[in-house]
């Protein structure tokens, strides 16, 4: 069969990013022969596994037990560009020796929320998409099929996340927690001996690094997107609960320096202040900072776990890599969030049944998890990862990210806030209070709109 991967960068208008629970990679570079030994080893270990409605050529139909052979091209439109001509190499291989009369593409683009948003409004979007936080819920049905049929080996992780009036249209394609990933050997070379377990630790863990001659926190801040932590999954610590962007819909001034948002956004200016983060914030870059952890010319990342494999494989000894709970107070609770990644959605219009056997085969066969250092969407299979296993030797309190509400998103969405531009205006402004009077006046004139 000929095979086609296209790459699509298109100018458009900015669209709104709503920061999404977890990790918005759009580019990593991962350890593609260690990714492939345990994809094949997942297929013969999950082999058993697999879908009554997929099995081998066959798909159940939706009118219940008959079966039909899965035929056609089904196309995955992904963020991961860095998996084209390798890693997806393989899994084409493999989905289609499963499946012979399916012909499997990848379909990989940059900017992925937005230009996806475009794609689905306009009715060019392909059969498998991942699904972030723009659209709201109750416009799922509109566009995608319903999921609940796949009957996958075991119980799945935010299995309603995505669902309107009961029926589910995501499957999360992995989970991950945000905390400090750090390199061992450039805590050992600042003197650092001990993980910060409160605030003012991990402040003077940063001035002996400062010291030491090497960067504190790598922030990534001129690529914008890494920032969604601080304005995601911070609040989440700080507060305790994951439903504050929920809560939003109920004020007219969701951002102020007391609550949440302030303080989280308030801990990167200070780290800014205080020479922290990378000497240049305004030219920073995403993929040189993972050389740098790697090489312990920076000493941390604020990321998920996510990051851990990719920071390995930009140089680092696996040993030398740790991570743990980001503690963003003085209590010395261990706290985290626990946030699905980006959620696999079928195309209603498209080649269903093919679609949805590509998703099963993702989640139970196809090792993405591993590569990607996720938390498995499978709650019996526990992550391979031994970053994760340290994490949890500081036995954080885990808050579980909550399904996003629809008038908080369509408020946010009338507004036009990206909030990662906004910590970036207030980590820079003389007056951050000003940055958040603003962005205040935005959402209460998008609010009057959408709330009558």
């Amino acid at each position: 069969m000929k095979k086609t991967i296209s790459y699509t960068m298109i100018s458009l208008l900015l669209v709104t990013s709503l920061a999404a629970c977890g990790s918005n990679n759009e580019s990593a570079n991962t350890n593609a022969n260690a990714a492939t030994d345990t994809a094949n080893a997942d297929t013969t270990n999950n082999a058993a596994a697999t879908n009554d409605a997929t099995t081998n050529n066959a798909a159940a139909s939706n009118d219940g037990g008959d079966t039909k052979e899965l035929s056609g091209k089904v196309v995955f439109l992904t963020n991961r560009t860095d998996m084209v001509d390798k890693e997806y190499n393989d899994y084409e291989k493999r989905f289609e020796a499963k499946y012979p009369g399916v012909d499997l593409q990848f379909e990989a683009i940059t900017d992925y929320e937005k230009n996806e948003k475009i794609r689905i409004a306009s009715g060019t979007y392909p059969d498998v998409v991942l699904l972030g936080g723009l659209i709201p819920n109750s416009d799922y049905p509109k566009y995608f099929a319903p999921l609940d049929d796949i009957k996958f080996s075991g119980d799945i992780y935010f299995k309603d996340f995505k669902s309107f009036e009961g029926k589910s249209y995501g499957i999360s394609s992995g989970n991950s927690t945000v905390g400090i990933v750090y390199n061992k050997k450039a805590f050992e070379k600042a003197g650092v001996t001990a993980v910060p377990k409160t605030y003012d630790e991990f402040l003077a863990a940063c001035q002996k690094l400062k010291d030491a001659g090497i960067v504190p926190l790598a922030s990534n801040f001129k690529d914008k997107w890494p920032l969604g932590a601080w304005s995601g999954d911070v609040p989440t610590i700080i507060g305790g609960a994951a439903d504050h962007q929920n809560k939003r819909k109920d004020t007219d001034t969701p951002f102020t320096m007391d609550n949440v948002y302030g303080k989280s956004w308030s801990i990167v200016r200070e780290l800014k202040e205080k020479g922290f983060l990378e000497k240049d914030v305004n030219s920073t870059n995403w993929e040189q900072s993972k050389k740098d952890v790697a090489q312990g010319n920076f000493a941390m990342y604020l990321l998920g776990n996510w990051v851990i494999n990719q920071v390995i494989d930009a140089g680092a000894p696996a040993e030398d890599v740790g991570f743990f709970p980001f503690p963003a107070d003085n209590s010395g609770q261990a706290k985290a969030p626990l946030n699905p990644d980006w959620f696999y959605g079928v195309n209603k219009d498209g080649n269903v049944e093919a679609a949805k056997a590509f998703v099963q085969w993702m989640i139970e066969e196809s090792g993405y998890d591993e590569f990607a250092g996720f938390i498995p969407t499978l709650k019996d299979k526990q992550p391979k990862l031994a970053q994760l296993a340290e994490f949890n030797t500081y036995s954080p309190a885990y808050f579980e990210a909550v399904a996003g509400d629809d008038v908080a998103t369509q408020i946010l969405n009338k507004a036009q806030i990206d909030q990662d531009a906004v910590l970036q205006e207030f980590v820079l402004s003389k007056n951050p209070q000003a940055v958040l009077d603003k962005v205040n006046a935005e959402w209460a004139k998008a609010k009057k709109q959408i709330v009558k």
